[in-house]
This record gives C-alpha cells, structure tokens and sequence, in this order.
C-alpha cells in the first residue's frame, strides 16, 4: 500500500483534480472564524476553475450553513452545491422513502442548538419535550452541553426502545475554546445502552449522492475529498473511489505531531488509521492552506 503523501499545501494539487469536495468545522473555520489561510485556499482553487462541494456532518440546514459561510467570509454562491446531513435527514423525514423512516411516527422529541427549529421547518412533525410523549429522538445538536448530560434523558428512551435519528454522527467539533462533544457522542451512549440508532451523514453513502450529483460530469477519480476525520471523511470518501486528504489540524491535532518531522507525521497517520480501522489517507496537509 503507499503510504499518504506530505504536501505543503493544498495548491501541491493545483490542476490533479477537478472537483473538490470540503468538510467544514476544522478545515474551513472553527465555528466562530475562519482558519489561517482558509479562506485564501478556496478562492485560489476556485480561480483554478475547480468545482466544490462544501460536505458537513453539521446536523442543521444548507441555507443556515449557507448565511454562516457567507458571514465568515467563504462565497457560497461560487461553491457547485453545499451539503449537509441536516438537509439530508430534513429530506428524508420528508419524503419518509421506506424504513426506517416510513416507520417513525409523528411525535418527535428534538436536541438541536440555540431552539434552532430548522432541522424539523415544514415537516408534519408534533415536537414534544419527553420521551415518554414520543415515538422517536432527532439529535442535531448537544446545544453545548457534553453528551453525559443527557444520559437521563437517552436512559428514558431506552426505555421505550425509541428510535434516535443522529443527523450528526461526529462525536467531537473544534470550537475556539476546545473540542465540544457532538451528537455522535449521545449516539454511541444511546447504542452503548442497547438503543436503535439511525446515522445520516459521513461516512455513510447517501449523504455522497448528492455530492456526485453536484459534480455531475467529473468523473470519480478526479474527485479530491479533504477533511480532517479519518472515520469520517477520509474513511467515507475512500468508500465511494475518491481521493482523499486529511487536514492533521483538525479533529486529530491532539494524537498527531502536526508540527513534526514528515516521517514523524506520517507514521502517526498511519498508526491512527489502523487503531481506527479506517483507510489511511491518500494526500496530508498540516494545515488547509494554498
């Protein structure tokens, strides 16, 4: 197998790949600005004539995604789609296409952020406060709070053997003060107890149909997946035939020599990939700059 390959940056690519699919918390920004560099990076492959897609585990809408880009600076009406496992979760309870979903009832029991109601907006839903008024649980959100807080609420819904969508399946998020805890953390709490757990989003495949939809034309092997989870984007991508690269300052900073020697960085790569049992990256960056 060869090894993942070191590069200075992402314009070491610069004309290898047509089609550019971008995770966005710890590549793009951190929540609340943009990473060094960030910004400048899409506008150069953009003017290189690329086509990206923005694709995020964020579990609330396109359009929120959307204003947040705009807000932080990134040009979304440049970008050829931006997905979100939200939107994809939004699109399935709305068009309920066979089980799971056809098989949820109406009463669903909402954890978003900031009372965002966007995940469920236009949807023949009955919100409800507990669980024992449900039929299941949609988690789009820890609203800030570590997932431990809401094992009491995940024990009472075990209970009832409520099923949980987790329109996020990332267990940690970058925030400018730390890594917070995301839906994928209650989601594993939730199996851990025995309960059902539905995930939309990477590393699974449909959330990609809508991405190779957006790059319609380009063909898979022209398509360059870059994010910073090994379970989730690179082990996702590597699924559907794409190309990968891993951004070693995001979610993994922390078990990774980002600074260190090429070699260093590398073996560390790869020892984390196999410890996760996740395909080793094609391409690493330190950092997601020009």
């Amino acid at each position: 197998m060869t090894r993942p390959r070191l590069l200075s940056g992402i314009g070491a690519l610069a004309g290898c790949f047509a089609g550019f699919l971008l995770d966005q918390w710890g590549v793009l920004h951190d929540g609340e600005r943009p990473l060094p560099g960030a910004r400048e990076a899409v506008d150069a492959l953009l003017a290189q004539g690329a086509r990206i897609v923005l694709l995020s585990n964020s579990g609330r809408r396109a359009a929120t995604n959307r204003e947040r880009l705009a807000a932080l600076g990134f040009p979304p009406e440049r970008l050829a789609g931006i997905v979100t496992s939200g939107e994809a979760t939004w699109r399935l309870l709305k068009e309920r296409p066979g089980p799971p979903w056809s098989e949820l009832g109406r009463r669903c029991l909402l954890l978003t952020i900031g009372g965002d109601l966007g995940p469920v907006e236009g949807l023949d839903l009955e919100l409800v406060e507990a669980p024992e008024d449900a039929d299941f649980l949609l988690v789009s959100g820890l609203d800030g709070k570590p997932a431990e807080a809401w094992r009491p609420l995940a024990e009472a819904a075990r209970a009832r053997d409520l099923p949980m969508i987790c329109s996020n399946p990332d267990k940690l998020a970058p925030s400018p003060t730390g890594f917070l805890d995301s839906p994928g953390r209650l989601a594993a709490i939730y199996e851990s107890l025995g309960g059902r757990v539905v995930y939309v989003g990477k590393p699974h495949a449909p959330i990609y149909t809508a991405c190779l939809e957006a790059l319609a034309g380009i063909p898979r092997d022209a398509i360059l997946a870059v994010g910073d989870s090994l379970e989730h984007d690179v082990a996702g991508a590597h699924a559907q035939g794409l190309a990968t690269c891993l951004v070693a300052s995001g979610i993994h900073a922390e078990e990774l020599p980002v600074e260190g020697e090429a070699d260093q960085l590398i073996d560390a790569v790869e020892r984390l990939a196999a410890r996760m049992d996740a395909p080793p990256p094609d391409f690493v960056v330190r950092h997601f700059r020009w």
